[in-house]
């Protein structure tokens, strides 16, 4: 593949991911924007039908009261039907919203050596209700952690990512290695994915003494302990769907260090004034307590404060603690 072939899927990759271009469409807006449709044409010829009464020193009293009445009768369709879209509105948002915690399960227990907590918050917004994702895997290769952000939002999100932790489900257990695993991923998701659809992943594996690491265009993963610091990968890799070169890289971890593993739903939050959330800061505070579930629940807890309402994105949160037994320093290949 060509040097200039690159940079363009990786260009192509960056306006993708744009929160400027992106549309915040799904079945939702799809939906929503029905229902304006609907309720503006009615709506709009019974106060036209309807302003005459306003009139009435000028208008004959038979024909004023006609186009009164028809008027009422519009406003009343109109009222009805935007009930019943509201309405199917709610029940998309419901079953929209059970699919997705059936995907992203909720965890907190010790799986071979690591102690791994989860903290999934849905959307308020129907519109960003979508394609945040995780799942765990314990395989004979070792503990395999998967995250990772559809874009786009609605049920088509949500199909992308019921495909694509089904994937890892099944490649998790028998591909050997994070690369070859990244990209088994992509060639089962590339077929269903359109032309400015990518799914961005990160995949963790743990073994004694380190963590190896795969990143497709994922938020970095932030290691806290003697010191705090985000495991940015050397190489920046496209997201799946995007036919990305994966890469591995490991780092070594000591006793006491953990793995924060999230969503940009934590790292573009907003205060009402538009500041983001202090990230770096607020996890490294809430990373100090040494029950992991208590300290997902902090962090959730400061993002709250500084945003003053539930979350307008969807987030992930998972914490992996390997144990004493498994932290310790090893000799670890190239």
């Amino acid at each position: 593949m060509t040097r200039d072939s690159k940079e363009s899927r990786l260009g192509r990759w960056r306006r993708l991911r744009d929160p400027g271009r992106s549309a915040r469409c799904g079945a939702y807006g799809d939906l929503r924007r029905l229902s304006e449709r609907r309720l503006l044409a009615p709506s709009a010829v019974g106060g036209l039908i309807a302003a005459p009464a306003l009139l009435l020193d000028h208008v004959p009293p038979a024909v004023t009261l006609t186009q009164l009445l028809l008027g009422c009768g519009l406003t009343v369709h109109a009222v009805r039907q935007r009930e019943r879209l509201l309405a199917q509105l709610a029940e998309v948002r419901e079953v929209a919203r059970i699919t997705q915690e059936a995907i992203v399960r909720p965890l907190s227990r010790n799986l071979a050596g690591t102690h791994v907590s989860t903290r999934y918050h849905c959307a308020v917004r129907e519109s960003a209700l979508g394609g945040d994702l995780y799942d765990v895997a314990v395989t004979p290769f070792g503990l395999r952690v998967l995250v990772g952000d559809v874009r786009g939002h609605g049920l088509e999100a949500i199909r992308l990512t019921a495909e694509t932790v089904a994937a890892f489900r099944e490649l998790a257990h028998t591909v050997p290695d994070l690369p070859s695993l990244a990209t088994g991923l992509d060639e089962r998701l590339a077929p269903d994915l359109g032309p400015e659809d990518f799914v961005t992943a990160l995949l963790v594996e743990f073994a004694p003494g380190e963590v190896r690491l795969v990143n497709c265009g994922h938020p970095a993963p932030l290691r806290s302990g003697q010191r705090v610091e985000l495991l940015e990968p050397a190489v920046t890799t496209l997201p799946l769907g995007l036919h990305p070169e994966p890469l591995q890289y490991r780092v070594r971890l000591q006793p006491g260090d953990r793995l924060l593993l999230y969503t940009d739903g934590l790292t573009e939050a907003r205060s009402p004034d538009g500041t983001l959330f202090p990230f770096l800061t607020e996890a490294t505070h809430a990373l100090r307590d040494p029950l992991p579930d208590e300290a997902l629940n902090t962090l959730y807890a400061r993002l709250l404060t500084h945003t003053t309402k539930p979350p307008t994105d969807d987030l992930a949160l998972i914490l992996c603690q390997p144990t004493h037994a498994s932290a310790l320093p090893a000799q670890v290949g190239g």
